[in-house]
């Protein structure tokens, strides 16, 4: 396995948190990881990305130049993002802040209405989480409880009235994931 992804979205959507969360439950895994954040004027209200490869074998390089997936929390990163994407790959996006057409027929697209999502669990602030469980889903990447151990020993002190619904964030992402995925793609 080797997955090369971008996290992108507005500054203060949680890119960088869900990209490090899967870094650190791919390290607690057992795999070769490399994790790579934005610092710039895009924290700004630009666009904040981290780039996060997973291997079971060592990684030549951090760079990420073709994404096999790109996780889009915003309508700015899709459009930014949705060209690199290696064929054969996948876009994983917010479909709660955006209304658009797949551009390509070469890739997946999955949509995930993760606003909507993060507001039943009290928490719109976790549509990051909600599409980091939907790329579990549809990639195998790691299993869910991976992460969520990941989240039991990571998540900082001050966030940990969050851990029982960030849980459920990945649940319930990767649970609408994989009942809208085509046949395609199980």
């Amino acid at each position: 396995m080797h997955e090369e992804i971008i996290f992108s979205g507005f500054g203060g959507q949680g890119a960088l948190f869900a990209g490090q969360l899967l870094a650190y439950a791919a390290v607690d895994a057992g795999k070769h990881v490399t994790w790579i954040p934005s610092y710039g004027p895009e924290m700004r209200g630009g666009t904040a990305h981290c780039t996060v490869v997973v291997s079971d074998e060592p990684i030549g390089s951090p760079l990420v130049r073709r994404p096999t997936t790109v996780v889009a929390l915003n309508l700015p990163s899709f459009d930014k993002y949705e060209n690199l994407v290696k064929p054969g790959g996948r876009l994983i996006y917010n479909s709660s802040l955006m209304d658009v057409q797949p551009n390509r027929a070469d890739i997946r697209y999955v949509a995930v209405p993760a606003n909507e999502i993060g507001e039943t669990l009290g928490n719109v602030r976790q549509a990051n989480v909600v599409l980091l469980g939907a790329f579990l889903a549809t990639t195998g990447a790691l299993p869910l409880d991976v992460v969520e151990s990941a989240l039991d020993l990571h998540l900082p002190e001050r966030q940990r009235k969050y851990l029982a619904s960030n849980k459920a964030a990945l649940r319930q992402g990767a649970a609408h994931a994989l009942a809208t995925l085509t046949p395609a793609y199980t």
